[in-house]
């Protein structure tokens, strides 16, 4: 048995984890897999009897090690946001499993088409957990490629994904890349604008002066711009 491939099995030992099942919409030489990023690919696992998100650090990842991602999700999970961190070990990153569907995938699901009252409620909890992680400081990186990054649960409950390249010294600009994914220019955005046909035509003008004075006002203004 290679050195490498034991000293990661026991990093997994060490997690608890039980076994591991390949399933997902995304493919590594035809395996199925929950995720995969430039740092890690992402399976579920099974500890305790309960489905975990496990990510392992690739051997081509840019990183020495996976305490970076952990950190950060963290400092995530200290404002509420992101799948919940169960654990860390140099080439493993243990984490809740959360079950639902992409963004993309559940607004256009054709009942939520016709009810924009669960839609503005979703949208209004990811612009809320992004001015969380503004006023924490944590640039998460990857909110403008939304499609990736937030997921849906069943009781319409949203969570954003994957801070593999977030970071705490950063300028932040969550809450103004997650709305530029939502509301302009996106496929995402003209399906919101669509659900929200009230949609304020300043949110550009809006999002500017949040940019340039990160408040709670100027944040209100945003909501209100987008009728949330």
């Amino acid at each position: 048995m290679p050195a490498d491939f034991e000293h990661k099995l026991n990093e997994l030992r060490e997690l608890g984890i039980e076994y591991i099942e390949f399933t997902g919409q995304n493919h590594i030489n035809d395996i199925a897999v929950l995720g995969k990023g430039c740092v890690g690919i992402v399976l579920l696992a099974y500890t305790k009897g309960k489905k975990v998100a496990l990510k392992l650090r690739r051997t081509d990842a840019p990183r020495s090690g996976m305490n970076h991602e952990a950190l950060i999700l963290e400092k995530a999970n200290a404002v509420e946001v992101g799948p919940r961190l169960l654990g860390v070990t140099p080439n493993c990153l243990l984490m809740e499993y959360i079950d639902g569907l992409l963004l993309p995938q559940w607004l256009k699901t054709s009942n939520r088409m016709n009810d924009g009252t669960r839609v503005r409620t979703v949208l209004r909890s990811i612009l809320e957990q992004a001015f969380r992680l503004d006023n924490a400081g944590l640039d998460h990186g990857e909110l403008s490629y939304g499609p990736k990054h937030i997921i849906i649960r069943p009781n319409d409950g949203a969570v954003i994904l994957d801070f593999e390249s977030g970071s705490l010294s950063r300028r932040v600009s969550n809450v103004t890349s997650v709305s530029q994914f939502l509301f302009i220019g996106s496929s995402i955005g003209k399906v919101v604008s669509k659900i929200l046909d009230n949609l304020n035509q300043d949110i550009v003008d809006v999002l500017r002066v949040y940019k340039r004075h990160r408040t709670k006002k100027n944040f209100d203004s945003i909501l209100e711009s987008c009728s949330l």
